[in-house]
């Protein structure tokens, strides 16, 4: 997902050991190995199908724009299939690529943003999910188009990929609903606070410079370490801790596993995965020089000024983190911190 194996594994750790709250422990085995699922070409994609009601199930209208149809490479455009590559095995995280309750379908926001550009640029998705790893040997043996699985852009990595960027790598603040308090962009704000935080992250890095910074002020908050994320949510019910530091699409899905509980949760700001330097990016990556990433940033433009981009993160619970436009090999993560 992020910059090195510390950033994606704080992501699996905090959203795939989330998967047993939403009765997924059955459906896992559906979407093995590097099982391909082909669906029709159509106008209409279904954004949060199957999702075991962590996503608002919303029906749009996707016509083909053919003039964005016409950049595609011609192989591809005349083969008629988008391979969406998705790198969720073996347990998938929620909200962003998970298998669906009809235990075929590969469902969250990633792949649901790939069959909306698939609908777009008039192909056929198919989606192929695999391991982490394998999802990159995916796209360098050109096995896979596109890679939409939560990947950030990095200077290192666009070496070998192009990407498209489509979401802002964000970290969160979890707090209970009835908390008044907000992070509000400045790290004097956690000041007094218990904090929890998961180890070997990249949040966890963030948060203890923000530490150093305070201590040098004179001023410090307490880190709070849990063996796993549901000792975290429960020391957050129980008002043991004040604040949750994870990636925000974890703390986007745990918002709507509380929300009828008896503890509800909210998000209380975000800051970048990348630290103060540079907003971190998510993007749809393709192997480079493949003539892709143009056509696949001109489609997920095309659906954000449409609108059809907002619904389908609203109904994934990602709305902080749009971006205005999809831009080709943005800046990335600078080499000495990716």
């Amino acid at each position: 997902m992020r910059r090195h194996s510390i950033l994606r594994t704080g992501l699996v750790r905090g959203l795939g050991a989330l998967t047993t709250t939403v009765a997924l422990g059955s459906v896992l085995t559906a979407c093995g190995g590097d099982a391909e699922a082909g669906e029709q070409t159509s106008d209409r994609v279904t954004v949060g199908a199957v999702s075991n009601g962590v996503a608002r199930e919303t029906e749009l209208s996707v016509p083909v724009v053919e003039s964005l149809r016409a950049q595609l490479p011609a192989a591809v455009r005349d083969r008629g299939e988008l391979v969406i590559g998705v790198g969720a095995l073996p347990a998938g995280f929620p909200p962003l690529a998970y298998p669906g309750t009809d235990q075929q379908t590969l469902t969250g926001a990633e792949p649901d943003l790939g069959r909306l550009v698939a609908a777009t640029l008039g192909l056929k998705p198919v989606v192929k999910n695999s391991t982490w790893e394998n999802l990159f040997v995916g796209i360098d043996s050109g096995k896979v188009d596109v890679a939409f699985s939560n990947i950030t852009v990095t200077e290192e990595r666009k070496k070998k990929y192009d990407f498209a960027s489509n979401r802002k790598d964000n970290l969160g603040f979890e707090v209970l609903k009835d908390s008044t308090w907000n992070f509000g962009g400045d790290f004097h704000n956690l000041a007094g606070r218990n904090i929890a935080v998961a180890s070997g992250t990249n949040q966890e890095k963030i948060l203890l410079e923000w530490q150093k910074k305070l201590q040098a002020e004179g001023k410090d908050f307490n880190v709070k370490y849990f063996p796993d994320v549901n000792s975290t949510y429960l020391a957050l019910s129980g008002r043991k801790i004040d604040v949750n530091f994870a990636p925000n699409p974890a703390i986007a899905y745990h918002i709507t596993q509380t929300a009828s509980g008896n503890a509800p949760t909210r998000n209380a700001g975000s800051h970048s995965g990348a630290g103060e330097s540079i907003q971190g990016l998510i993007a749809a990556t393709a192997k480079k020089d493949s003539g892709l990433a143009g056509p696949v940033a001109a489609a997920i433009n095309h659906l954000i000024e449409n609108g059809q981009y907002g619904k389908l993160l609203g109904a994934w619970n990602l709305s902080d983190e749009a971006v205005t436009t999809s831009e080709v090999n943005p800046p990335g993560l600078p080499l000495t911190n990716s």
